[in-house]
C-alpha cells in the first residue's frame, strides 16, 4: 500500500500564527530569571577546580622533602641509679639537621627533645628554642638533657647497670615538634614531626665525658 503523507500547511495565515506563538515562548523561557542557586554552585565548583589546580601545579613544583636528622656526637656528665629505683642523668648530644630542599625551606614552630632508655623515658621532654631551616642548609644542635630522680622500672634499672659492665649502652633521642615548609610567600599549615634516633654509645660504669658513638645512623623522620 502507498504510505499517505501529512499534507502540508498551506495557509499562510495560520503557518504565520504558529511561528509566531514559537517566538513568543522561546523568549518568555529567555526572559525567565535564572535561579540564582545554580549560579552559585557552578562558580563554587569552577572556583574549587581551579584551586585544587593550583594547588596541585606549586606543590609538583616545591615538593617538599622531609629534613634528614644525625646524632654526631653525645657526652655523658652524670648518670646514676639510686633505690627505688630512680635514675639521675646528664646527657649532651650534637644533632645535624639538614634541609635537601631546593626551593623549600622549613620554620620549626615548636621543638621538644628527651632521651629513652629500652622504651622508657630517663630524661623530661625539653623544649628547644624555634629556629628557621633555610633552604639547603645545615643547622647544628646542642641540646642538654637532664632528668633528675627520674622513676623507672626494674628492667631498665637493672638493663643499664648491665650494659654499663658490657661497655655498650643503646639510647633513644626523641625530637617532637610542629613545622611548617615556606616557598616564596607560600606557607603551608602546621605539620606534626617526630624524630627517633637511634645510637650505641661506649659506656662503662662512672665514666663522665665525650663517649664514643657505635655508627652513626640517621635518624628516622615522620612528619
Amino acid at each position: 500500500m502507498a504510505e499517505q503523507k501529512q499534507p502540508k500547511e498551506t495557509n499562510p495565515h495560520l503557518r504565520g500564527m504558529k511561528e509566531g506563538k514559537r517566538a513568543g515562548l522561546k523568549k518568555q523561557e529567555a526572559d525567565r530569571p535564572k535561579d540564582p542557586r545554580r549560579a552559585l554552585c557552578i562558580f563554587i565548583t569552577i572556583f574549587l577546580l581551579l584551586a585544587g589546580l593550583a594547588v596541585l601545579i606549586v606543590w609538583s613544583i616545591y615538593r617538599p622533602h622531609k629534613p634528614r636528622f644525625t646524632v654526631v656526637g653525645a657526652a655523658v656528665n652524670h648518670l646514676n641509679t639510686s633505690s627505688p629505683p630512680y635514675l639521675s642523668t646528664s646527657m649532651q648530644f650534637t644533632i645535624v639537621t639538614r634541609n635537601p630542599n631546593r626551593r623549600v625551606s622549613i620554620m620549626y614552630d615548636k621543638l621538644t627533645a628527651y632521651v629513652s632508655y629500652r622504651n622508657q623515658a630517663i630524661t623530661p621532654p625539653m623544649v628547644l628554642p624555634p629556629f628557621y631551616h633555610e633552604k639547603k642548609s645545615t643547622v647544628v644542635m646542642y641540646p642538654v638533657l637532664v632528668g633528675e630522680g627520674v622513676p623507672v622500672s626494674v628492667e631498665v634499672s637493672d638493663g643499664l647497670v648491665m650494659d654499663e659492665a658490657y661497655g655498650v649502652v643503646g639510647l633513644r633521642v626523641v625530637l617532637l615538634g610542629r613545622l611548617r615548609w615556606k616557598g616564596g610567600a607560600i606557607k603551608t599549615g602546621r605539620y606534626g614531626v617526630y624524630v627517633k634516633c637511634d645510637i650505641l654509645v661506649g659506656l662503662k660504669k662512672g665514666f663522665v665525658g665525650q663517649v664514643p658513638l657505635l655508627g652513626s645512623p640517621q635518624c628516622q623522620v615522620d612528619i
